[in-house]
């Protein structure tokens, strides 16, 4: 219906907007030649009648001047002034001005225009502008048969008995089904809070009891009203309840049919897969689901025994790399007490070194002492002879001594240099083992990532499966904690590994920082040896020749420089080699510190290799 008002809306506003119909509105209007404006009245008279004859719905079309300078145009029909300033007063002419353009619907428009009764209509009015103004020019009435609206509004049908109105905002009929009824008020009452549309149950002004629908219209207050009894609605009440009855009856022996099929085809299946998960849950990875079907669940069947299989592989794998690193913690363990044996055998012999050395510095100093001594004795060698000849035996015994102690210190020197060697080596070894130990560690972390990448298949795959993959979910999930502790001890293990290859290089650096040194320690005691050999052979042939120590006075006394410095040269040798000594000695005790702390990391190698083994122990594979 709202289409239908819109029909006549459109209609009049093309017929407005015509460029001609406005040229001549514009002449009549404006023109001082009186042919000129009376050849445009006829136009606008003969285009105002041909629009009206066009149109059968319209009974009458006013065009109202809102000045003096027009007359009121109609279709066919002739009115004075006093008529124009009677449609002036109309509601829906000063509506028409103030909405600027826009249509104003009404009922009766007319009504009370004529001198005689006419009969009920409705009406739309617009205010007419001129091309170069905005002023409006005339007021467009166009009046419209009732019976051209109750014609459409007869083809709408809610149902037998049914009723449909057009009523304003004070439920005055404007279009009833009987014509006769123009203006009385619908035998139903709308309620007081009006939505846009609604539906209601109510009863009439007879008191049948009625369904009544209302809407209101996009142009105006309008509303039309259809109301429908309410026995019509329950006429075919008992007819539904039987076949209802009948269809649920049915629906329930489907339903029964359904269920037996889901149980016999899924619920079973799904049971004895649960089942399995949960044999899956406790550690046994050797169940397999037997199910020979293609459908969703034989699909399902075949993931779970693919999976198991990749688990199985996987644990297999696992334990497998488990035993091999528990046997490498093993070998490493070994190692390291090894080498803080070597460490502790250095140590005590770095100590002895160290001993040696200072006894060494003290015969030295003892030696200088007894050649300051001889210089003394020489002032007086003519009447000490005697007392010289003791000091010389004293001082090839010291010689000797020094010899024998020169001689105990390169064996010792030569043994620390081979355990040195022995060392180096020992450490080079267990850095290859610390590389194989790392190469174990990149296996174990692909294989948790494999876990990982299975696990998360696992999820996915139960997450399709719905709730009959929860069982299956859980396994997953135990899996994928499995895996995340294997990560977790890798990683502990990795950290342990680079602790353990940075001490090894330290000590690596340290023991290349020590060799020069012990091959600088056994240069200085062999020419110390050198030098006490000299010294002992002297002494021997200044023994020998004690007889003719008068006459070799000046010959003695050079010797006894040269001794002098010689001794001097031996006590700085053995000052340098003591703190030599004391250096090394320094350095193996942080070498047996090492030695101690890899050992421990060898101890917690092989304590996490084997919690790792025991986790992997609960699977029956």
């Amino acid at each position: 219906m709202d289409s239908v008002f819109e029909q006549y809306s459109a209609a009049a506003q093309m017929f407005m907007s015509d460029p001609s119909f406005q040229q001549e509105i514009r002449t009549l209007r404006s023109s001082k030649d009186d042919g000129e404006k009376a050849q445009a009245g006829r136009m606008i008279d003969e285009r105002v009648i041909a629009f009206w004859k066009s149109n059968p719905a319209i009974s009458r079309i006013f065009m109202i001047p809102t000045d003096d300078k027009g007359s009121m145009i109609t279709n066919g029909e002739k009115f004075g002034a006093s008529y124009v300033a009677k449609a002036r007063k109309f509601d829906w002419y000063t509506k028409a001005i103030e909405a600027k353009g826009k249509e104003v619907w009404m009922e009766s428009p007319l009504d009370g225009f004529y001198d005689i009764p006419i009969d009920p209509s409705i009406g739309v009015a617009f205010a007419m502008k001129g091309t170069v103004s905005s002023v409006p020019q005339y007021v467009l009435l166009i009046e419209v048969k009732l019976s051209a609206i109750k014609e459409k509004l007869g083809q709408i049908s809610l149902g037998e008995d049914s009723h449909i109105v057009i009523v304003n905002s004070s439920n005055q009929m404007i279009i009833p089904e009987d014509l006769s009824q123009y203006g009385q008020t619908a035998s139903v009452k709308l309620p007081e809070q009006l939505e846009y549309r609604g539906v209601f149950e109510t009863t009439t002004t007879t008191d049948a009891q009625v369904l009544a629908v209302h809407s209101k219209f996009a142009m105006s207050d309008w509303r039309m009203v259809g109301t429908l009894p309410v026995d019509e609605l329950l006429n075919g009440a008992d007819k539904i309840k039987r076949f209802t009855i009948i269809v649920t009856i049915i629906a329930a022996g489907v339903a029964a049919l359904l269920g037996f099929l889901v149980v016999l085809l899924i619920a079973r299946p799904l049971g004895r897969l649960r089942n399995l998960m949960n044999e899956g849950e406790r550690g046994n990875l050797m169940v397999r689901m037997k199910l020979k079907r293609k459908d969703e669940i034989g699909q399902v069947a075949l993931s779970f025994n693919s999976m198991m299989a990749e688990i199985t592989t996987l644990v297999q794998q696992t334990s497998g790399s488990a035993q091999e690193v528990l046997q490498t913690a093993a070998e490493l363990t070994a190692s390291s007490h090894k080498t803080a044996g070597s460490a502790k055998e250095i140590a005590v012999a770095t100590e002895e070194i160290a001993g040696g050395a200072t006894s060494l510095a003290v015969e030295a100093e003892r030696g200088n002492d007894l050649t300051t001594t001889i210089h003394e004795q020489m002032r007086k060698v003519l009447d000490a002879n005697k007392q010289m000849e003791l000091a010389a035996a004293q001082v090839e015994k010291a010689g000797q001594q020094g010899s024998e102690y020169m001689m105990k210190l390169i064996q010792k020197t030569g043994m620390t240099e081979e355990m040195t060697r022995e060392m180096v080596g020992k450490v080079d070894k267990l850095r290859d083992s610390t590389s194989s130990i790392r190469k174990i560690l990149d296996v174990l972390n692909n294989l948790t990532k494999q876990t990982n990448i299975l696990s998360l298949n696992a999820t996915i795959e139960a997450a399709r499966a719905g709730s009959a993959g929860k069982g299956f979910m859980v396994v997953a999930d135990e899996i994928r904690k499995l895996a995340d502790q294997s990560r977790q001890s890798i990683d502990v293990v990795a950290q342990i590994t680079d602790t353990i290859q940075q001490q090894i290089d330290e000590t690596v650096n340290v023991l290349s920082n020590a060799y020069p040194l012990f091959q600088e320690q056994i240069s200085s005691v062999k020419e110390s040896n050198q030098i006490f050999l000299t010294v002992q052979g002297q002494m021997g042939m200044f023994a020998g020749s004690m007889d003719a120590v008068t006459n070799a006075i000046g010959t003695l006394e050079q010797s006894q420089i040269v001794l002098a410095e010689a001794m001097s040269n031996v006590s700085a040798v053995a000052e340098q080699s003591s703190a030599t000594s004391e250096e090394v000695a320094s350095l193996s005790s942080e070498q047996l510190n090492i030695s101690d702390g890899l050992v421990q990391l060898s101890a917690r190698l092989a304590e996490v290799s084997s919690q790792l083994k025991q986790s992997l122990a609960r699977f029956q594979v």
